[in-house]
């Protein structure tokens, strides 16, 4: 039995059974039946319950008069994600925004959750960029189709017609190489900062740590805008008319 945070002892508490039977159901044998939710899931989770209470709490208090904090702080996360899509995306980058935001705050929360005792950050699991990672490979092909049609097949083959047959799996393996660079660069990131936080933790409770704890901090942002700002990149190149 893996060790395992508290609130993930409680989720496998209450909920083992039922998800290893739907595990069971396709064909997944989870490796410890009695604690099929891992750290990263509950992590996750947390994230999710987080954030969708935060974005509850914004719709409540929205005001004119009288805007709140929370009101404050979600004008200026749209009006941040707002100016960095219009400068790299340009037209029409509004349609983008709401997955923007998500995949942004979802990213800064879950690695801003190594600093709180008793938690972790999911990201530190490859899992979980590697997850993040597929969703933006998918999702911004699905508008690169969306916005060009069948000619979104253009930006794999390049200007030159009698190239094609060699800039077509070139182009297929760089957009791959894509979801390998987010997940590895994210994902080697947090585990890094979380391994050396522990490490000196262990050494040394007092003082040191705390540089690095900072560190941390410092990092968490840092891969956090880095995973924001290339999704967008991805997203220009993807609509873009120009190929």
């Amino acid at each position: 039995m893996p060790t395992q945070l508290i609130i993930t002892q409680l989720l496998n508490h209450h909920f083992a059974a039922p998800v290893t039977a739907m595990l069971r159901s396709l064909h997944i044998q989870p490796k410890f039946p009695n604690a099929p939710i891992s750290d990263a899931f509950s992590m996750e989770l947390l994230c999710f319950v987080v954030l969708l209470v935060y974005f509850v709490a914004v719709r409540i208090s929205l005001s004119i008069e009288k805007p709140s904090g929370v009101q404050h702080l979600a004008e200026i996360t749209h009006e941040f994600i707002n100016e960095q899509s219009e400068s790299i995306i340009g037209h029409g980058h509004e349609r983008f925004s709401s997955y923007l935001t998500v995949i942004g705050l979802f990213i800064l929360l879950a690695n801003l959750m190594g600093l709180v005792p008793g938690l972790e950050s999911p990201t530190a699991d490859v899992v979980v960029p590697l997850g993040l990672a597929l969703t933006t490979f998918i999702y911004y092909h699905y508008h690169g189709i969306r916005a060009n049609g069948f000619g979104y097949i253009k930006q794999f083959l390049g200007p030159v017609w009698w190239l094609y047959w060699l800039l077509l799996p070139i182009e297929i393996i760089s957009h791959f190489a894509r979801v390998l660079s987010l997940t590895v660069r994210l994902y080697a990131n947090m585990f890094a900062g979380d391994l050396v936080t522990l490490a000196f933790f262990s050494l040394v409770p007092v003082g040191i740590p705390l540089i690095f704890l900072g560190l941390h901090f410092g990092v968490a942002i840092i891969q956090a805008y880095v995973f924001l700002l290339l999704s967008m990149i991805y997203l220009s190149l993807a609509v873009s008319h120009e190929h």
